[in-house]
């Protein structure tokens, strides 16, 4: 199962990579660059659009009856994550430009399908965490801006402008209701077609992160970030994930979760959406500032793929052995 589960994103890692490459020896310029602009913004909307349909109100509902699973889900997210990043801002030696982006990555509503991925991998609660994951992500249209707004600007960062409120609400919440009002009718389609989401999705996120780096480059990104700043980098992400695996899974014990619904807690609360971060950090940032501001959420985005799918092998393990002595 861990092999499939690495098979499935090992591919997109790879293409990841590859964009960044491209766009740091061919970045876009001029004409073209607005023209890819267009087009990641239009892939953006789409992706938005088909989450929405994707969304159904009887998980909705159904998950509010595990509501204090999906409080301490959003405490970590929003709460104890932020917390972390503004600690983890202040330290000396690190880069403000690197700062301010592992501050946004933690502000970042968590991941969907690795976190449903791994639940199911270490026999945790399944429906709990379609759920748990699924809210976070929609509350995460509003409340990362709001966070964004509130705490970055205190570092000197960016602030959540007139215009970026409009991105975000054309852009991203918009799309998002039409789904979800549309999805009688087009719901079915999607769920058919699931690989359609999953193209769109990487899709819309490859060409942003192009479109990214490559005005990041254009304005010297890489004499900016050196090979030292990018080793503190990966510390603190490899630190942060490791303090926040811990917290869940001491607040899972304080509150007496089920094992099922502590597995929910620590992977749900641990993640960090790539495919939120990228198309909020292109809304909220002027474009010279997004390639830098997404390198930690590139970077953590993988640490914790790797991390956790060995951590979901564990319990998976763990809980058969246990099902097998029974």
């Amino acid at each position: 199962m861990i092999r499939r589960l690495f098979s499935v994103f090992e591919p997109f890692i790879l293409s990841l990579l590859a964009t960044v490459t491209v766009a740091t020896v061919l970045p876009a310029r001029g004409g073209f660059a607005v023209f890819a602009g267009y087009m990641a913004d239009a892939g953006i909307v789409l992706l938005f659009f088909l989450h929405g349909a994707k969304l159904s109100r009887e998980a909705i509902w159904t998950g509010l009856r595990n509501w204090p699973l999906h409080l301490a889900v959003l405490a970590s997210t929003f709460i104890l994550f932020p917390l972390l990043g503004l600690g983890m801002a202040r330290l000396p030696g690190v880069d403000p430009s690197l700062a301010m982006g592992i501050l946004f990555l933690t502000l970042l509503p968590s991941t969907v399908q690795s976190s449903i991925a791994f639940t199911a991998i270490a026999r945790g609660n399944v429906a709990a965490a379609i759920c748990s994951a699924s809210f976070s992500n929609l509350l995460g249209i509003l409340v990362t801006p709001a966070l964004v707004a509130l705490l970055m600007k205190v570092e000197g960062g960016a602030g959540v402008s007139l215009v970026s409120v409009e991105g975000i609400l054309l852009q991203l919440l918009a799309p998002f209701v039409a789904g979800h009002l549309l999805r009688p009718w087009i719901g079915g389609f999607v769920g058919r077609h699931k690989s359609l989401l999953t193209v769109v999705d990487r899709g819309s996120i490859l060409l942003v992160v192009y479109t990214a780096f490559g005005a990041a480059v254009v304005e010297g990104l890489w004499t900016r970030v050196s090979p030292g700043d990018l080793g503190r980098l990966f510390l603190l992400c490899l630190l942060l994930l490791g303090v926040i695996l811990a917290a869940t899974y001491m607040i899972a014990r304080v509150m007496r979760l089920s094992p099922e619904d502590a597995i929910v807690l620590q992977f749900c609360g641990s993640k960090k959406s790539l495919a939120s971060g990228v198309p909020m950090a292109g809304v909220l940032f002027p474009a010279a500032q997004v390639g830098v501001i997404l390198l930690p959420v590139m970077l953590f985005h993988q640490i914790q793929l790797i991390a956790c799918a060995m951590l979901a092998r564990h319990y998976g393990e763990r809980s058969a052995a246990e099902s097998a002595e029974v």
